[in-house]
């Protein structure tokens, strides 16, 4: 087992055991408990009571946090020729359609955070399912980035729109933002993702639906929430 460190110990000190903290006192403690020299992320861990190998117990969506995630997102679009310069106007970082497709089949490329399409060529892009779908780049109409809005959809991922699934353990993993900041903006975008994440309960669920929430930062110990505070 891993030595943990002094300032390892000093942050889970701050932590009181066995306590649920009120969310909006977790978005300042997250604060106090990063060790990190860089600008951490902010991350909740969502454990649900659903069965997601059930297809009707799926729960995943996507929002736009208040205040962004903080972090600069890197986007493929694949289109037509035609829809090409409204996808570079909105911000896309990488625009095209068949060199992208072979460049990620044939090389494994996936140095991108978010890929948008549009449904004339999914029949191209979804034999890239193997490598997008592990890494959570898989186009999808749910999540808004299957459109014929290629210029809507940039924009909005450049803007702080965030997708969210269930793994297969029944936890959502996501980010809320980074520890520079404020504990206010913390805590509305993690209550954004929370209150998105409650409307999608499916009518299938049954017994506790948020069945555990805890906050944490880049190498941090994580803060259990109080589920009443949300």
């Amino acid at each position: 087992m891993a030595k943990l460190t002094k300032k390892r110990k000093l942050a889970e000190q701050k932590i009181e055991p066995m306590k649920l903290y009120p969310l909006s006192d977790a978005s300042k403690l997250v604060k106090e408990i990063t060790t990190t020299k860089f600008d951490s992320s902010v991350d909740l861990d969502i454990r649900l009571g659903v069965d997601p190998r059930k297809a009707n117990q799926m729960v995943r969506g996507s929002i736009t946090l208040p205040h962004g995630t903080g972090k600069t997102k890197r986007v493929l679009v694949l289109c037509t020729p035609e829809k090409e310069q409204e996808a570079r106007d909105a911000g896309a970082d990488h625009v095209g359609l068949d060199e992208y497709i072979t460049k990620i089949e044939k090389e494994g490329w996936t140095d991108i955070d978010v890929v948008i399409t549009m449904p004339n060529v999914m029949a191209k892009v979804g034999k890239l399912g193997k490598i997008l779908g592990p890494r959570n780049l898989m186009p999808n109409p749910k999540t808004g980035t299957v459109t014929m809005e290629v210029g809507k959809a940039v924009k909005e991922a450049k803007g702080g729109k965030i997708d969210f699934k269930v793994d297969k353990q029944g936890i959502i993993h996501t980010s809320v933002g980074k520890t520079s900041f404020e504990p206010k903006k913390i805590l509305e975008n993690a209550s954004e993702v929370l209150h998105a994440v409650i409307k999608l309960k499916p009518s299938s669920s049954k017994g506790t639906y948020l069945k555990s929430v805890t906050m944490s930062s880049t190498m941090s110990p994580s803060i259990p929430i109080e589920p009443k505070s949300i």
